[in-house]
């Protein structure tokens, strides 16, 4: 089975949708905002780094583990902050499950893998951490391992 894990540093981020401006022509121009194109970026190097070279091949069946570790906003009390970090209050921040795994995959299209379509398990989880970062990994599965 191969695999491979890396961590992202600094906060999490999601995957946010296109905007769309008018041009004066009266055209309709879409763009990715510069924040998530940004992030894209700060991914692919951390799985390179851990990949080594190494590229899924075009046919594998893959699932996915992410952790997102958000830190405590500083306004929080002494109390507060204990309780996020030892998972007594869980993590209902607004970013999405959904638009972490999107930003992951989009990402990683072409260097990791040939298109997120081969993904067939995702698991993620939000956490408070002292240290905001993400844990992503990657593993090659094959078909009579999900039936267990």
């Amino acid at each position: 089975m191969k695999s491979v894990s890396f961590e992202i540093a600094g906060s999490p981020q999601g995957k946010t949708r296109p905007r769309v401006v008018r041009a004066k022509n009266g055209a309709n121009l879409t763009y990715m905002p510069d924040k998530t194109v940004a992030y894209e970026e700060l991914v692919r190097p951390y799985f390179k780094a851990a990949a080594q070279g190494f590229r899924f091949a075009d046919d594998a069946q893959l699932t996915r583990q992410i952790v997102a570790c958000y830190p405590v906003p500083k306004s929080k009390s002494k109390r507060v902050t204990a309780e996020r970090l030892f998972c007594v209050l869980h993590l209902t921040k607004k970013l999405g499950c959904d638009n972490i795994v999107k930003i992951i995959c989009d990402a990683l299209n072409e260097l990791a893998y040939k298109d997120d379509s081969q993904i067939s398990t995702t698991q993620i989880a939000k956490y408070y951490a002292e240290l905001p970062r993400m844990f992503v990994k990657m593993i090659e599965i094959h078909c009579t391992e999900l039936s267990r």
